[in-house]
């Protein structure tokens, strides 16, 4: 069974490695370009810390260092927890 508890948002990392081409043309080679980013949320279940990571794609939007986020995790094993933004 899924709970849901609150979480925040410890760090946020932009994929630097992986460019992604926003326009059909470039003048240079930054133009149009968009990276991915990775969020690590810090959640607490039953006083136990727990850290979840979430892939956000390039062009969407990524929440602040610092904010808090709805985790929903598998009520048996708290460390198998999905991110919903």
């Amino acid at each position: 069974m899924e709970k849901e508890t609150m979480g925040t948002v410890i760090s946020v990392t932009k994929q630097w490695w992986l460019k992604v081409n926003r326009k059909p043309v470039r003048a240079h080679a930054m133009d149009g370009a968009a990276f991915p980013h990775t969020i690590n949320v810090k959640y607490t279940i039953d006083g136990k810390d727990y850290i979840c990571r979430k892939w956000i794609g390039a062009g969407n939007k990524v929440p602040d260092k610092g904010t808090t986020i709805k985790v929903i995790y598998c009520e048996d094993k708290p460390s198998k927890a999905r991110i919903e933004l």
